[in-house]
């Protein structure tokens, strides 16, 4: 009994070290995807940097007001004391105007930047969500029912991608207004407003085709799998299989897509005011902004800069936090 002794407590004491590794390995071999997509996104540098960027942006578009309220100027005074009579401004910048004033108006330039990017990234973010929410739907649907629900949806998405996206969006603004009475019969405000919910239309529109493509091929590999059959077998509802089952499994190329449309709607978005089509006065945007100041370019070049520094710096930014997002949530790429 005095030899086993020491040999029991040798065991004793041994199985807690022992285990130790092997709760270890199991909790790093447990994640699951999107856990090990969140860490290597923590540990990329470069994800990092455009987050606190993307962060940057939209803090300034939440406090606009109390930004332009600590400068002490408004979007909409028009100081014609601080431009000369040919409307070229007076000076750069000073302590009452930190990015100087708009030519021929004289409004502050500071004011409006900030509250440029408002609709900017509400357009972004909203036309996302939709068009987010509405290509997994429209996915689910046609690549689990298959059938005739499968074609019409299918078909659906072929003639979505087929029409001609700028022709599109430069013809439902007059269609829209006429609807609401003609555009000589709203104010400029509700045109404004008009305009707005138009642009947000029309990339959701455009932009949920491509990800239910996506989504339905995604689903068409997953709805054979074996708990997807089991599932079924049991009597799941479909729409618990949907939402339950398949959806939890296409997290990846979800957040994938919406990482990638975020920096196309800000530019759309920018593209389409500069045409004339997108967003007016009295909502100030960073796209209309460039279009007036290209005729004020050589006498006021910070004019013109300043929105094309703002989109330049936001569309990148969200550009390469998009293609961190992609390599996080591709498993070829996992190490």
């Amino acid at each position: 009994m005095s030899i086993g002794a020491p040999d029991s407590t040798v065991g004793v004491e041994d199985h807690p070290a022992s285990a130790e590794p092997a709760r270890s390995a199991s909790v790093a071999h447990g994640k699951s995807p999107t856990r090990i997509a969140m860490d290597r996104l923590r540990k990329d540098k470069v994800a990092v940097v455009c987050t606190v960027i993307v962060l940057f942006f939209v803090l300034i578009a939440i406090f606009a007001p109390l930004l332009t309220k600590l400068e002490g100027a408004d979007i909409g005074t028009f100081n014609s004391d601080l431009v000369d009579e040919y409307g070229y401004p007076t000076f750069v910048a000073n302590a009452q105007h930190w990015f100087g004033v708009e030519p021929k108006t004289g409004r502050d330039n500071f004011a409006r930047w900030v509250y440029g990017a408002r609709p900017s990234l509400m357009v972004a973010f909203v036309a996302t969500i939709f068009g987010t929410v509405v290509g997994v739907v429209m996915g689910l649907l046609a690549g689990f029912l298959g059938g005739w629900t499968d074609r019409i949806i299918s078909w659906i998405i072929d003639f979505v991608l087929s029409l001609p996206y700028l022709l599109f969006a430069i013809a439902m603004v007059p269609i829209v207004e006429s609807m609401r009475g003609g555009s000589f019969n709203l104010s400029p405000s509700e045109q404004a407003s008009t305009r707005f919910f138009v642009l947000i239309f029309v990339l959701s529109f455009f932009g949920w085709a491509g990800l239910a493509r996506i989504i339905r091929g995604e689903v068409l590999s997953l709805r054979e799998r074996e708990f997807v059959l089991a599932a079924k077998a049991i009597g799941v509802p479909t729409r618990q299989v949907l939402f339950k089952e398949l959806l939890p499994n296409l997290v990846a190329p979800i957040v994938i897509s919406a990482s990638l449309s975020l920096p196309a709607y800000v530019t759309a978005e920018a593209g389409l005011s500069f045409l004339g089509v997108g967003l007016i006065e009295p909502i100030p945007s960073w796209g209309q902004t460039i279009a007036n100041a290209t005729n004020w370019f050589k006498a006021d070049p910070l004019y013109l800069w300043l929105p094309v520094l703002g989109i330049t710096i936001l569309v990148l930014a969200l550009a390469l936090l998009g293609d961190a997002v992609r390599d996080a949530f591709d498993p070829k790429t996992r190490r």
